[in-house]
């Protein structure tokens, strides 16, 4: 079994299908890049001075604090490296996984629906649960590699758990943090213009006029939230969607276009470079 604490680790994909949980503690850590997953990412903060930037919008996270990832969500953590050090749980769940462990009466995605009502990526776990929610995912760590006896139902049953308490939690009035995520609203614009135009033309240009600033403004307060640059930013929300078409049977020549890429070339490339295979590949990957 596993329990060993483990140091960090670059990789961003599973390598198993179903479900993998980390538990990682590192004394110093620069800044991570800013990426997303194809699968759903629950994070429990041990110890730590942390922010978070999802979507845009910045969490300051204490130990105890509950963040929900979903997979189209681009985020970002930025470590204080001189604080204590920093301790995590991050368990990673495939939506196929959660989809067979709910029922008709219990969706336990629901908590992970940024479509839902009064959705947020935060939740401040009420402290008559915190040992809970710390103890169930140490739980889902020590079987995550079991071979042993009902070591497959223990770790189901450890998860379907955790996630019932969690969206027990999200649906209460408990969850409101005392703060409200920092948003940036010039960077919040262009987040929102992105996400609404990424298969169109972008440039530099359109968006400042558009949002009544100068370029040179716009580009330095999104590289100064978000650690990276505007075209970056398009680049890598352009891929992650192309990502999704390709793994849902679209035609990569049809989505380099839905995309906003001007030539199959360029969207080869980026594709590639985010994800180390081309868009041919990948897409004959799921079919394998």
């Amino acid at each position: 079994m596993a329990t060993k604490i483990q140091s960090f680790n670059p990789r961003q994909v599973m390598c198993r299908k179903d479900f993998e949980i980390q538990h990682k503690r590192d004394t110093y850590l620069q800044n991570v890049e800013l990426h997303h997953h194809d699968f759903y990412e629950i994070y429990f903060l041990v110890s730590g001075d942390v922010t978070y930037s999802i979507e845009g919008k910045l969490y300051r996270v204490v130990p105890g604090d509950v963040l929900l990832i979903s997979p189209r969500e681009l985020h970002q953590i930025f470590i204080k490296s001189d604080a204590e050090a920093y301790e995590r749980y991050v368990l990673w769940i495939d939506p196929a996984m959660l989809a067979r462990l709910s029922t008709e009466t219990t969706n336990l995605e629901k908590c992970l629906n940024p479509a839902r009502e009064g959705y947020t990526n935060q939740l401040r776990i009420p402290i008559e649960y915190m040992n809970e929610v710390g103890n169930l995912m140490e739980g889902i760590y020590r079987e995550s590699d079991c071979e042993g006896y009902g070591g497959d139902l223990m770790q189901e049953s450890l998860i379907v758990r955790l996630l019932v308490l969690i969206n027990r939690i999200a649906d209460s009035k408990s969850e409101k943090t005392e703060e409200e995520p920092y948003t940036n609203t010039l960077v919040a614009g262009v987040i929102n213009y992105v996400n609404e135009h990424y298969g169109e033309t972008l440039s530099l240009d359109d968006m400042a006029e558009r949002l009544y600033v100068s370029k040179y403004h716009l580009s330095h307060e999104f590289r100064r939230q978000m650690g990276t640059g505007v075209y970056h930013y398009i680049q890598k929300k352009r891929v992650q969607i192309a990502r999704q078409l390709l793994a849902q049977g679209e035609k990569p020549n049809n989505v380099y276009r839905r995309c906003g890429f001007g030539d199959y070339a360029g969207f080869y490339r980026a594709f590639k470079a985010e994800y180390g295979a081309g868009p041919r590949e990948f897409a004959a990957s799921l079919k394998q």
